[in-house]
């Protein structure tokens, strides 16, 4: 079985970090893909949930405009920009946390994928659920199926990136 072994390598903090980020961001790229996918093939909406989770959080932060309920255009539009950033800032973190975490232990790929898709989804779901946005208890299979490939895609492709990146300094 093929297994990430990032002991013995003389590996630095900062180079596992950025190990990390570097995963985060092929899973992220790779959940992304899933999702555009998912949209074509079931001719489904984007999401809202990324922009009002940042109206949510605006309010929580009392950020003036971007917490209203009666937005302008631009701050529609801002919110737009800010609701997919803080996807790409929830996959890097995700995989980063993971590989510092993780960085003097030996763990086999799929097990690696299994973890990060299973904390990308926390990491996801969690706020929407805390700020009241969604509640998974009331999905149906479909809405779970649609956030369960996405997030699996991201496990995958940022354990095999770290796998592949731990390689490099074994070579």
């Amino acid at each position: 079985m093929v297994a990430v072994n990032r002991g013995g390598q003389g590996g630095k903090p900062a180079r596992d970090l950025m190990d990390g980020l570097l995963a985060g961001a092929a899973g992220t790229t790779a959940l992304n893909a899933v999702s555009y996918l998912d949209m074509a093939v079931r001719g489904r909406p984007a999401s809202q949930t990324p922009q009002e989770t940042v109206r949510r959080l605006a309010g929580l932060a009392r950020a003036g405009e971007l917490a209203s309920e009666q937005p302008s255009r631009m701050t529609e539009n801002r919110r737009s920009g800010l609701g997919p950033l803080l996807g790409y800032a929830t996959g890097l973190a995700t995989s980063a946390l993971f590989a510092a975490a993780l960085r003097r232990r030996r763990i086999p790929v799929p097990a690696a994928a299994a973890l990060l898709g299973a904390a990308a989804m926390l990491a996801s779901d969690a706020p929407i659920t805390a700020l009241g946005i969604s509640d998974p208890r009331s999905w149906s299979r479909a809405d779970w199926l649609a956030d369960l490939a996405p997030h699996l895609a991201y496990g995958v492709v940022s354990a095999l990136t770290w796998h592949l990146l731990a390689g490099d300094r074994r070579r």
